[in-house]
């Protein structure tokens, strides 16, 4: 396998378990301040969704920078 392979399966990797913490995490948080403003009728899970998704794509690309910019370290 090239080093570039390796490096990109690494970079992937690190934005699918970013992507799956920060959804999970922004899912729990969604509801929780859904619940605690009262956001009204099926305008909650719109505002689960957004924030689920928003939580998501932050936290994959900020893990998926990490991986890229650990790729170049050699121990």
């Amino acid at each position: 396998m090239a080093r570039g392979d390796s490096c990109l399966a690494r970079v992937g990797a690190g934005v699918a378990i970013g992507g799956a913490v920060g959804g999970a995490v922004g899912a729990v948080y969604g509801t929780y301040e859904a619940i605690r403003y009262k956001v009204p009728g099926l305008l909650k899970i719109r505002y689960i969704g957004q924030t689920t998704v928003g939580s998501a794509a932050i936290f994959g690309l900020f893990l998926g920078a990490g991986s890229l910019i650990h790729c170049g370290k050699s121990y």
